[in-house]
C-alpha cells in the first residue's frame, strides 16, 4: 500500500533513540545517520524515514494523522510500547489493550514520537 512515511523531527539524536528502541522491539535493525541528516528504518522493501523539515521550519506532528504498525504479536506491541516510553515518548490513549473494531478484536497500543507523531501498533487478537 505504501513505499514509505516520512515524518519530521526537531532533533535527529533525540529521534534516534527513540525510533532505535521502537524498532528493535520490531526486529527492524538501527538506523544510522545518513549523509543527509535522515533516517532511514526499512523492512521488505517499505521504508521509514525521520528528517529534519527540508523547508528549514520546525517540525510538526500531523493534525488527526496516525501511523499504524503492524506487531507481529501482543508480546511485540507491549514491547513497542514499553521501548517507546523509556526512550522519550509519550504513552497515549488507554493502555495497550484489545479494542473491539469494525474488523474484529485487535491489540493496540498507542505512542507520541519525542516530536509529537500519533503512532500506533497492533495485532489481530487469536481467536
Amino acid at each position: 500500500m505504501f513505499t514509505h512515511i516520512v515524518v519530521g523531527s526537531n532533533d535527529i539524536a533525540r529521534s534516534k533513540k527513540f525510533y532505535d528502541a521502537i524498532f528493535e522491539a520490531m526486529d527492524i535493525p538501527p538506523s544510522e545517520v545518513h549523509a543527509n541528516g535522515r533516517l532511514i528504518y526499512a523492512k521488505h522493501g517499505q521504508r521509514f524515514v525521520v528528517t529534519k523539515p527540508i523547508d528549514g521550519k520546525p517540525a510538526t506532528p500531523a493534525n488527526g494523522g496516525t501511523i499504524g504498525l503492524e506487531a507481529a504479536t501482543t508480546a511485540m506491541a507491549d514491547a513497542w510500547h514499553k521501548a517507546g516510553v523509556a526512550n522519550g515518548g509519550q504513552a497515549i490513549e488507554n493502555p495497550p489493550g484489545i479494542r473491539q473494531t469494525p474488523m474484529g478484536p485487535l491489540y493496540l497500543a498507542y505512542l507520541r514520537d519525542p516530536d509529537g507523531n500519533k503512532l500506533c501498533i497492533g495485532c489481530k487478537v487469536p481467536a
